[in-house]
């Protein structure tokens, strides 16, 4: 028999000696690496150090004070590894649901079977996987559990349960944010990998050892995922020992994980080269290629907030007035990277790059602002003119400040014709909009001012 996590149950008299919650020697041999390292206690988690102090919820949770928690953060960082060290902390019962799976008949059942493995008095931990995927009615069947105590509630989750999670259990548990492992946590995984006597040997029983470039690779290719990494490595020494070998290579690691993305360094050129493809390819209004260099980086383990940023500069640097909304588009993109995360955020970015591609296209407003800066540095503009100056304290009205102003709204259309410029730069033209979408609209209303002002038109 086998628990939730593949691990042979230790009270069945068929399966292999355990140590330390963990199998030893060849018996782990059929299990992923993934399964096999993954932490038996707090002490062993990597990354997560800001969770992990003395006194901190997760360890009074498994020093088993009764509480309930929302664990949120990406994918691969140990929320599920949590909730099981948690639970074999105080030997209590663990159960796991996904939310993708199960239904409301399936938590009244395991609500059910906790209440009488409760009044037999062993407690039960509660795993609920992507908790944000359960409904109102699914979420309300929980609430009686945890306000009663009837189980641990630990609760997983890659969006922000302020938005996913219904507040009467909200308010009823701790919410803790797991932060994305950093590549000097998923290289210790990796270390982890080929030292550790539940790691990676070879048929012989020797050790593997990993390239520095290979291990580069792979560290960039997790994404901050620990299961990914593990998962990575795993497959390279298998290729490794299936050419009879005991290094893993660069090579070795491009053919077991088979992934194009290993073009792309995150570092160096291709970096460079692939983000101004992206960019150009959706300036020049290519939705297919923007689409292609955008899954090209998410799959090299880009920084999503790295694209969402790019994309919000286009937005406004080769689009601008000619579509204002994309700018919407993409600052609304750039803050659900922030709440949700990868994968889901891909479909963001996606929606994103579509929206920014296929409009119309504008770089008024850069040259715009390029012109007026290199006015300024260049030493132009005089006085401000006396009419627009403050005259609101006092002494302002014998220093001529504000004598002729005329107010715009009293004036019909609310344009009021005098000079706003400095006189250096009373003709000064630095916004010309293009005929392109909205921006056609905008030059044919900024005609109509222009004539209100008596400003004489650009050539």
């Amino acid at each position: 028999m086998t628990d939730l996590f593949g691990n042979p149950d230790p009270t069945d008299a068929a399966t292999p000696a355990i140590r330390g919650g963990s199998l030893t020697g060849a018996d782990h041999a059929g299990l992923p690496l993934a399964v096999r390292l993954r932490p038996q206690t707090l002490d062993e988690i990597v990354g997560q150090q800001h969770l992990l102090a003395p006194g901190s919820p997760l360890r009074r949770l498994a020093d088993g004070q009764p509480m309930s928690v929302f664990l949120w953060g990406p994918p691969g960082v140990g929320k599920t590894t949590i909730a099981a060290v948690v639970s074999r902390a105080t030997n209590r019962r663990f159960v796991e649901l996904s939310a993708v799976t199960a239904g409301v008949r399936e938590v009244r059942a395991e609500l059910e079977t906790a209440k009488r493995e409760l009044a037999r008095g062993r407690a039960t931990v509660l795993f609920v996987d992507e908790v944000h995927r359960f409904s109102k009615a699914q979420q309300d069947v929980l609430l009686p559990a945890v306000e009663n105590r009837l189980v641990t509630l630990i609760a997983a989750t890659t969006e922000n349960p302020s938005f996913s999670v219904i507040s009467p259990l909200l308010s009823r548990s701790l919410l803790l944010t797991l932060k994305p492992l950093t590549d000097a946590d998923i290289g210790v995984l990796l270390d982890r990998a080929l030292t550790d006597d539940r790691g990676l040997r070879t048929p012989d029983g020797d050790p593997y050892r990993l390239a520095p470039e290979a291990r580069a690779t792979l560290v960039r290719l997790a994404g901050g995922d620990a299961r990914r990494a593990l998962t990575y490595v795993e497959e390279a020494a298998a290729s490794a020992s299936a050419q009879g070998g005991t290094e893993i290579t660069p090579e070795v690691v491009a053919q077991a994980v088979d992934k194009a993305a290993l073009r792309y360094d995150r570092d160096g050129d291709q970096h460079y080269d692939v983000v101004s493809a992206f960019i150009k390819s959706i300036r020049g209004s290519d939705v297919q290629a923007g689409l292609h260099y955008l899954a090209r980086m998410l799959e090299a383990g880009e920084d999503p907030r790295f694209i969402a940023r790019r994309l919000v500069i286009l937005a406004s640097e080769d689009i601008g007035l000619a579509a204002p909304s994309v700018l919407q588009t993409c600052v609304a993109a750039a803050q659900a990277v922030q709440l949700i995360g990868l994968p889901e955020a891909q479909i963001n970015l996606a929606h994103a790059v579509v929206a920014c591609a296929t409009a119309p296209k504008s770089n008024a407003v850069v040259v715009a602002i390029g012109a007026a800066l290199a006015d300024v540095r260049a030493g132009k503009g005089g006085p401000v003119p006396a009419h627009l100056r403050d005259a609101h304290y006092p002494g302002a009205a014998k220093l001529g400040h504000g004598e002729g102003y005329r107010y715009a709204h009293d004036f019909p259309h609310g344009v009021a014709a005098q000079q706003y410029l400095p006189d250096d730069l009373a003709d000064a033209v630095y916004y010309r909009p293009t005929d392109h979408g909205n921006e056609a609209q905008i030059a044919e209303r900024l005609r109509a001012i222009d004539d209100l002002l008596g400003r004489r038109r650009p050539s």
